[in-house]
């Protein structure tokens, strides 16, 4: 196993690390309805987000505008500033509440994508969504089976969308122009250990690392779909990861099991 510490503990089911301009880190407490966040000096705190919130994927954008899927309130949601309170940005598509919110990013127009899986406990597939900056909102994807983390190639147009209930990754071209999904196709399968793959998060080494939820691992892949290596990890449930861009704390991942944030140095 790898060089692996806890930077947090006790965390109420971590998920979507990601960094503000100042190098303090963020996730969401999905089961304490919270942002929490450690800052370079070790400090730490919460910032609560309302009574049935259920946060879960987080984004943080070049303005240091924090925005996070909010599976109980069924919304995207945002906050410009820790101490404000959330905007609701997307609830519904043509009248259709949100089903259960999990995971979002930004293409580089500024196009919000997210992916709405439902329950967990149901087998029925979910959607992929996507909201341009003029608040344009539509589907564009209602064939996967629990869709789950969002990312991009290193070529900036080809989506990938983990499908958890079927434990593989899909990849299609983006039109960013059309917000479409053009041609999925199964970019890679991950094996039959754990739940399926969670996060998905673009490294430095324009590797993509997927978190194994129930696997107790990460698995990395090349920009073929082709698996890299596995990162073993001492939780069985990693939701989710991120790089610090400062290089200090490596790659950070989000731990349910153990209700934890880890950071892994030398990952490649």
């Amino acid at each position: 196993m790898k060089n692996i510490d806890i930077i947090a503990d006790g965390l109420r089911f971590p998920e979507g690390p990601a960094f503000t301009s100042d190098g303090t880190l963020w996730c969401v407490e999905q089961e304490g309805a919270s942002l929490f966040w450690l800052k370079p000096d070790g400090t730490s705190g919460r910032v609560h987000v309302g009574i049935g919130s259920r946060p879960n994927g987080l984004y943080i954008d070049d303005r240091d505008r924090i925005w996070f899927c909010d599976s109980g309130l069924h919304a995207i949601r945002c906050i410009n500033y820790p101490d404000q309170e959330p905007e609701t940005i997307v609830d519904q598509i043509n009248d259709e509440p949100l089903n259960w919110p999990n995971d979002l990013t930004f293409d580089p127009e500024g196009n919000l994508i997210f992916t709405c899986p439902g329950s967990p406990d149901e087998d029925e597939p979910g959607f992929v969504g996507v909201c341009s900056p003029v608040g344009e909102v539509k589907k564009i994807s209602e064939k996967l089976f629990y869709p789950n983390g969002l990312a991009f190639l290193p070529n900036g147009r080809t989506l990938l969308v983990a499908e958890t209930h079927r434990k593989r990754i899909w990849a299609g071209r983006w039109d960013a122009d059309g917000l479409n999904w053009i041609n999925p196709t199964v970019w890679a399968e991950t094996g039959a250990g754990g739940f399926g793959p969670d996060g998905l998060t673009l490294g430095p080494d324009n590797l993509l690392y997927a978190a194994i939820y129930g696997g107790s691992c990460l698995q990395v892949y090349k920009p073929t779909g082709v698996l890299s290596h596995s990162i073993q990890l001492p939780g069985k449930n990693p939701s989710n990861c991120a790089f610090d861009p400062t290089g200090k704390l490596g790659l950070v991942v989000t731990e349910t099991e153990k209700g934890q944030l880890l950071c892994v140095k030398g990952y490649s």
